[in-house]
């Protein structure tokens, strides 16, 4: 789960504008300094050539660019609007590093905004039309931002996640990948639940059960007494302060701890089922989708059962 913050203009401005005002809020309103900034740009394809627009703007400002193709070009699925983007990244490297590469080639460069210039719908046969009406449409990661103006390296290291990673070492000694796995599962759980959202077998509620089976798996790997019981409310409260919802800690602990029964059981039974004399390691295809078709065990589930046994 993550914030993204955002804003959408429909004629009342124009791309180059949505860039320079980009640009002074970061380096004005936020204080980033403008040589820890680099940007973006569409570099054309076979259909559309260079944003030219952009690259001209950013020039004018004094930023670096660098020129890509799909990494600029923003679309929602193979027909609709579409258009290009510019990316604005942030150097998060030491601060007596200078900054060094570009986007594309060192990744202490961080994408914090994107500013689409959606002027173009794309066809069912894959040729582009402009748009009757072209659009300003921005997203910034809230999370990206903080790590940022905090100082940080990592989201993780932010308030935001400061209670989890508080709270959660001490309780159940992982190694930090799988620390950070669990924490950022088990928010993004309370806050699904806190939703109203209910593990199932269908659309987001398959989300939200595969997310608490991929992190319940990790937990249990190398103690299989580990559980959700040990999880502090305290961490609940503080998530579904943070999102404004309205359901109680508890409501969500149970339903945490009943998915976890579930879970359970499936593992149990899932043992069973793939040590049987019918199914010989390595597993084809077949034995896969026989196992997810008929007996509901998902092929990470099946991946880690083997690799425990």
């Amino acid at each position: 789960v993550f914030e993204m913050l955002g804003s959408w203009s429909l004629g009342d401005y124009g791309h180059s504008q949505s860039l320079r005002w980009g640009y002074e809020l970061l380096r004005d309103g936020f204080g980033i300094p403008q040589e820890r900034l680099h940007v973006t740009v569409f570099g054309g394809d076979d259909q559309i050539g260079p944003d030219t627009e952009s690259l001209c703007t950013w020039r004018e400002l004094g930023l670096p660019v660098e020129l890509t193709d799909d990494e600029n070009w923003w679309s929602n699925g193979p027909v609709g609007p579409c258009g290009p983007d510019s990316e604005i990244f942030v150097w998060t490297g030491d601060v007596d590093t200078p900054p060094q590469g570009t986007p594309t080639t060192d990744p202490r460069w961080v994408e914090i905004w994107n500013h689409v210039n959606m002027r173009y719908r794309r066809n069912d046969d894959g040729t582009l039309e402009p748009l009757p009406q072209p659009g300003i449409d921005t997203g910034m990661g809230l999370e990206r931002l903080t790590t940022v103006l905090q100082g940080h390296r990592s989201v993780y290291d932010t308030d935001l996640f400061e209670p989890w990673m508080r709270l959660l070492p001490p309780l159940w000694d992982l190694d930090e990948p799988s620390t950070r796995l669990v924490c950022d599962h088990l928010r993004s759980s309370v806050v699904v639940l806190g939703d109203g959202v209910r593990p199932s077998n269908t659309g987001r509620g398959y989300v939200l059960r595969r997310l608490l089976r991929r992190l319940l798996t990790t937990l249990r790997r190398d103690d299989p007494s580990r559980t959700l019981t040990d999880l502090p409310l305290e961490l609940v409260d503080h998530t579904l302060n943070h999102f404004h919802q309205p359901c109680g800690s508890d409501t969500v602990r149970t339903l945490l701890l009943d998915e976890e029964h579930r879970f359970t059981q499936l593992l149990e039974r899932g043992r069973r089922i793939v040590s049987g004399p019918q199914f010989k390691v390595p597993l084809s295809e077949e034995d896969y989708h026989y196992l997810h078709d008929t007996h509901g065990l998902p092929r990470d589930l099946v991946t880690g059962l083997l690799t425990d046994g």
